[in-house]
């Protein structure tokens, strides 16, 4: 399936370079997830108190909330530094000894998608996490030998989508964990504004409000519409962006007042149109000819989490919600209207 605006996963290495210069540094920049921010603020305060690194800490929730921006600013409020890198990067023991043999005393390691690490990668986590040593295998056979390094106090922050395929002794070894959550429109409008100013592109209040409604609760999607939406400014060689042109900028790359996209819209037509039915997995691929693992995995996330569909023992179901959107009669489960 071709790239789509609204998707969360897809993200270039062009957007990560822009993205990187337009986040927040400091406590005082980041917008939004209040109340992670003001228990870690204790947390940080206390650590610095005692002369301590802080606590192992596990960020989870929907991709593009900030996961990433709240370590590099907790590395920041801890002056310290921080080492970034993704599980899927650590593809065998020596490559995560020779991460934590580098580290120095405070220093704060960041494993993105978390989830995806290796059990034998995940074994010496363990013991790095709890005791602060690794424990390396020299050689082979009779004349191997079981060598322990000591670490200094480190702190692991790890980040997933999925906290659900973390294991039970890997999640148990993080003293706090924090929900991410989606936000509001007024919160992303800050952030769009504050972008924007970034960008040295001013943009007025409605025309960040629009760009907030339409990004489906997720700073990554606001960003990327407002890097597109200037686009459609500059080349109307227009200073700043004004309501208008984003309205007009939007409509363009096909996403409605709801954030929907082509796809969307066809995956809840079709589930619309099975008059109250449900429909298999198997079903909806066909019918859209996609494969099921891009419609499970792209496509559902976000429609499920803000209840425009269900599954059900049976099937996927449209909820009342998406009738509500495509302005339709609301059907039952057993094909009559409500």
């Amino acid at each position: 399936m071709e790239d789509r605006l609204v998707e969360i996963e897809t993200f270039s290495m062009e957007e990560e370079s822009s993205e990187t210069t337009l986040r927040p540094d400091a406590w005082s920049e980041y917008i939004g997830q209040d109340q992670i921010k003001k228990n870690l603020g204790v947390f940080i305060e206390a650590s610095k108190k005692r002369g301590e690194a802080l606590d192992h800490v596990l960020f989870y929730g929907p991709p593009g909330l900030g996961k990433t921006t709240l370590a590099l600013i907790i590395a920041n409020e801890m002056n310290t530094n921080i080492k970034v890198t993704a599980a899927p990067m650590i593809e065998k023991s020596g490559d995560l000894a020779a991460i934590l043999t580098n580290l120095e005393e405070g220093d704060i390691l960041f494993i993105d998608e978390i989830h995806r690490l290796s059990p034998a990668v995940e074994e010496i986590l363990y013991s790095s996490m709890e005791d602060y040593r690794i424990d390396i295998i020299i050689g082979s056979g009779p004349a191997a030998q079981t060598v322990k390094i000591d670490l200094p106090r480190f702190t692991l922050i790890g980040a997933t989508t999925r906290a659900g395929m973390l294991s039970n002794p890997l999640r148990d070894r993080f003293g706090m964990s924090f929900r991410m959550q989606f936000y509001s429109s007024d919160e992303l409008s800050a952030i769009i504004t504050q972008a924007s100013n970034k960008l040295e592109r001013e943009i007025v209040k409605e025309a960040s409000h629009e760009i907030a409604k339409r990004s489906r609760g997720t700073p990554r999607i606001a960003l990327r519409l407002l890097r597109r939406v200037r686009d459609f400014a500059e080349v109307a060689e227009e200073s700043g962006i004004n309501h208008s042109r984003t309205q007009y900028a939007l409509n363009e790359l096909g996403i409605n007042s709801h954030g929907f996209d082509e796809m969307d819209l066809r995956l809840l037509n079709l589930l619309v149109s099975a008059k109250g039915r449900a429909m298999g997995l198997s079903s909806i691929a066909a019918s859209l000819s996609e494969d099921e693992g891009t419609v499970e995995d792209v496509l559902e996330p976000y429609l499920i989490a803000n209840g425009y569909l269900e599954r059900t023992a049976k099937g996927r179901r449209a909820t009342r919600a998406t009738y509500d959107v495509l302005n339709m009669e609301f059907v039952n489960a057993d094909g009559t209207l409500f």
